[in-house]
């Protein structure tokens, strides 16, 4: 489900002799963006949360491109987790050229039922891990003069969720964080994100058991389809990229025309 590449290469040297940390790496849009940054010529890192299996299998499958990937289990809502995985790449390969803050949860409650824990749990990985990752690796690209970071909202941030207000407030918290290091980071750090909507991954299937609900779904948005991972992907790699030089601050919708921001 929304896992197949789209039939587009990348130029092979696009990100040639750059490193990038991906977090959430090991399924979903992380993996599809991990994937498209090694085509490209990009060492990748590999960040991941607690599925050993997976996270190999992505590592293989950039290695199969001809590029160096290393997996670092941590958990990124902890800056004690960001900076061990700087401290590997680091260490590894000398360098942070690109950053992807892609971990991420989606879960909620109506207001009047939802826990402190939940609160916190949505707020601690979503948007806690992009100040974290954010902290850890920024001085690594100060120190060289030049970076990219991209941050994975969504669409809820910018209009809002019902029975969801956690993952929206974390979402529209990365948007605003978008924008404010953007400039504090310029000129040499670029800051960028991108704003899926609806994403074919394991994350919503449940939610689409019922036929009916995924056709509503399907007729809200103009293009009457949902993205696929490796859509966002490209997306991502777009604002990472030189492609995207004179790009900052900007946040990328991805949402096949559901909604329409100025």
């Amino acid at each position: 489900m929304g896992e197949a590449p789209i039939g587009i290469e990348l130029p092979d040297n696009l990100f040639a002799g750059r490193v990038a940390v991906i977090t959430g790496a090991s399924r979903g849009v992380g993996r599809a963006t991990a994937l498209r940054i090694a085509e490209a010529g990009g060492d990748v890192v590999i960040n991941y949360l607690s599925n050993d299996a997976d996270a190999a299998e992505t590592v293989e499958d950039c290695k199969n491109k001809g590029v160096s990937a290393v997996p670092v289990r941590a958990d990124v809502s902890e800056f004690a987790g960001a900076q061990e995985i700087a401290k590997q790449t680091l260490d590894r390969f000398g360098r942070i050229d690109m950053l992807v803050c892609n971990a991420g949860v989606w879960e909620g409650a109506p207001i009047d039922e939802m826990s402190e824990d939940l609160w916190n749990k949505i707020i601690n990985t979503n948007l806690k891990s992009a100040w974290a990752m954010s902290k850890a690796c920024v001085p690594a690209m100060k120190k060289q003069g030049s970076g990219s970071i991209v941050m994975v909202s969504s669409t809820s941030g910018q209009r809002g969720e019902a029975n969801y207000s956690n993952y929206s407030a974390s979402k529209g918290g990365q948007i605003a964080f978008t924008k404010a290091l953007a400039t504090e980071l310029a000129p040499k750090i670029r800051v960028n994100a991108v704003a899926p909507g609806w994403i074919e991954t394991a994350m919503v299937r449940d939610v689409f058991e019922d036929p009916e609900y995924k056709e509503s779904v399907l007729n809200s948005i103009p293009l009457h389809r949902m993205a696929t991972t490796d859509d966002v992907a490209l997306s991502i790699c777009f604002l990472l990229s030189d492609w995207s030089r004179h790009i900052t601050g900007e946040i990328l919708n991805i949402n096949g025309g559901a909604v329409l921001n100025s």
